[in-house]
Order: C-alpha cells, then sequence, then structure tokens
C-alpha cells in the first residue's frame, strides 16, 4: 500500500520520522553521552541539531540511564530554569508520580518545595520555590541530579536545548560560575549543551575566560552532504509511489544549499504538487511558494535594520570583501569603517550572516535569495 502521508518534516524535530544521514554525528554523541563525555553541539537554526539529539536520546533512554530533554526557548529568568530543571530531574527520576512529591521533600536540605499536583500527574505536575531562598542555595538544584543518581544508582543525561539563552538572564555570570563548579564535580551526571545563535555559543563554550570553556567535546554539526539529500529525496518520493530524478533531486538541495529546513520544506512543495512524476513546473511552483510562506519572516526582519545594515547585505550579497576600503564604503553608503565593522557585528549576532576567514555567507539561503530578488533585483 502507497503511503499518502508527506514523507518531508520542517517546523518540528524529526528523530524519528523523515530523519535522514548524520550517521556519524549520532555515533559521536550516542559515544560521549554513554561515557560520561559532556558534549556541546552548535550549528545555525534549522540544521537538525534538535533532531540529532533526540534520535540519540530516544536510542539510550533505559532504566539505569535517564535522559531528559530541556528547552530553553521560552525561559525567562533564573527562577524559570532552576525550577524547570527541578521538575524535569524529578519527574525522570521515577515512573510514579507519588515517588516525585516524596522525592522533591526529601533531597532538599536548604530549600521548601512547593508541588502542585493535577487530575493528570504527567502534565500538570509543577514545583516551586521562595526566589529569595533559591537565589541563594541554587547550588541545591544543579546538584539535585547528582545527588538523586547516587542514592538511586542511576545515571542522568541531561541535554538543554538554546542553551545560550541563558547567557540574556540578569546576573547571569553568577550562575554560570555556579553551573560550572557544580556539573563538572558530577559523576552520575551528562550534559549535552547545544543552541543555534553561534556567537553566543562561540562566546560560551570556546572562549578561554569563560566558565564553560574545555567542559567537554565540541562539535560543530555541518550541513548534511549534497549527495546524502539526493538519495534521501529520491528513495522519499519513491516510497510514496511518486517519481523525481536524480538531477532534480539535486537541483533541490542545490538550490537550497544543503539546509536541512529548506531542503525538507522545498521537497515537500514539490511532492506536494506532483502526481506521479515531477516536472520542471512543479519545482518552479515549489519555489515561488517557498519564498511566498517565508517572505513575512523576512520583512520583519529587514523592518528591524538600518539603512546601512541593509547596504551591508548589498555589498556582501554581490560578492565584495574589502568592506572597510574607502571605494567599497562609498559606492554602497556604508558610513565609516567603525560602522562597517559594528554592523557586522549587529548582523552576526542576529545570526544572519557568518564571517569566517574573511569571507561573508547568509545563514538562510532562502533569505539571500530573496532579498537579491528584492532589494538588488537579482
Amino acid at each position: 500500500m502507497k503511503e499518502t502521508k508527506t514523507p518531508f518534516v520542517y517546523g518540528k524535530t524529526v528523530s524519528l520520522f523523515g530523519f535522514t544521514n548524520r550517521e556519524k554525528e549520532v555515533e559521536k554523541v550516542t559515544n560521549n553521552l554513554l561515557n560520561n563525555i559532556n558534549t556541546m553541539i552548535i550549528s545555525p537554526r534549522r540544521w537538525g541539531k534538535s533532531s540529532l539529539v533526540e534520535k540519540v536520546i530516544n536510542g539510550i533512554d533505559t532504566e539505569k540511564t535517564k535522559t531528559i530533554l530541556i528547552d530553553l526557548f521560552s525561559i525567562s529568568n533564573e527562577e524559570e530554569f532552576l525550577e524547570k530543571f527541578a521538575k524535569e530531574v524529578i519527574k525522570k527520576s521515577s515512573p510514579k508520580w507519588e515517588d516525585w512529591i516524596n522525592t522533591a521533600k526529601q533531597y532538599f536540605k536548604q530549600l521548601i518545595p512547593k508541588i502542585s499536583v493535577g487530575i493528570d500527574p504527567t502534565s500538570d505536575f509543577s514545583i516551586s520555590f521562595d526566589w529569595d531562598e533559591l537565589r541563594k542555595n541554587s547550588t541545591e538544584i544543579l546538584d539535585l541530579p547528582e545527588i538523586i543518581g547516587q542514592k538511586k544508582g542511576i545515571k542522568f543525561i541531561i541535554c538543554i536545548d538554546e542553551f545560550q539563552n541563558l547567557a540574556t538572564f540578569n546576573e547571569f555570570e553568577q550562575l554560570e560560575k555556579k553551573m560550572r563548579s557544580v556539573w563538572q564535580r558530577q559523576k552520575n551526571v551528562t550534559y549535552c549543551l547545544y543552541g543555534s545563535n553561534r556567537h553566543m555559543m562561540n562566546q560560551l563554550f570556546n572562549n578561554s575566560s569563560k566558565p564553560f570553556y574545555r567542559f567537554g567535546d565540541l562539535l560543530f554539526l555541518p550541513k548534511i552532504r549534497e549527495e546524502k539529500w539526493i538519495e534521501f529525496i529520491v528513495d522519499s518520493f519513491s516510497v510514496t509511489g511518486k517519481f523525481i530524478e536524480k538531477e532534480q533531486a539535486k537541483w533541490i538541495a542545490k538550490t537550497m544549499k544543503n539546509h536541512s529546513w529548506y531542503v525538507q520544506q522545498l521537497s515537500h512543495y514539490v511532492w506536494v504538487r506532483t502526481t506521479e512524476k515531477v516536472t520542471e513546473e512543479n519545482l518552479s511552483n515549489a519555489l515561488e511558494e517557498i519564498f511566498r510562506s517565508n517572505s513575512p519572516y523576512y520583512l520583519n526582519v529587514m523592518e528591524n535594520l538600518s539603512a546601512t545594515q541593509i547596504n551591508f547585505l548589498k555589498a556582501i550579497s554581490l560578492n565584495e570583501t574589502m568592506l572597510t576600503s574607502t571605494k567599497i564604503m562609498q559606492k554602497y553608503d556604508l558610513g565609516t569603517s567603525n560602522n562597517v565593522l559594528k554592523n557586522r557585528e549587529v548582523l552576526i549576532k542576529k545570526d544572519i550572516i557568518e564571517y569566517s576567514e574573511s569571507k561573508y555567507e547568509w545563514m538562510d539561503p532562502v533569505f539571500e535569495s530573496w532579498f537579491q530578488m528584492n532589494y538588488l533585483q537579482l
């Protein structure tokens, strides 16, 4: 029986269905975490690191090895983080919600937790603390998985997504030092810390003056290779009873510059339009739709850029590299050399571009093409 559901997934993690390649990365991260080696993963947004981590922890979660996934995307302060950390550790320590209450009461010495359990404890369990007490005794939270692990004879693997968001908290530097001090002594806990803002993640883990410098193995996630995408796209069309030529699959991967999110998105748009065999019209219409669907986001980004920042993007889109030369600054109205350097830093922090080895690269290939069409008429 033919599969009628799209084989291409974007907008959510694809640890099982739709997951492709990454065999080496899966093996490396799995071996690291099972051998108590803390691992930090850095890659741009939508390159598949969350799917990679979920793929790994789905394969190693056992009765004696408990995996925890904490997403900091919506966490806005230290109190929320510590309460979330405590809640997830306690919930993973036992399958019984009655044990969660006992654990919360048993393992805190200085803190007095306030526990709430709803009709469905699996989704309605919460824990909170007095903030003044939590601030003074935060190490009790940070060391909770180690204490529980020792008492119950289990190991925890704690994966924290969008880890760089912690750096936006007030007094983060104090929390950062506490975390490193407590976590580096733990024997029953291994950490996987990952995030999408490469600038901030590099500052946290690659800066010798920062507490998390050399905290563990640092992995820069590469793009999936073009040949792997071609194989995946062709096979995915085939299992759903549709046909795409290898050259057409190559065009999808190449046009999207092997960017995981966009390769999946464009492949999906082509798949939806295809009855039996992919046509050139299917490809061109799908590409137009990918620009339309992402245009509101790009417009919002552009509205928050200054005129000189937009001019900066025009210059690098036309392959200019010597942006601080007088000729280039005048040609593109970039302002002074200080303006150029300042705008470069802003665009890097916003994750719009990357600057490495004197080369500029857009982080989002569709944004780059959209910008060129709308601002340069290319």
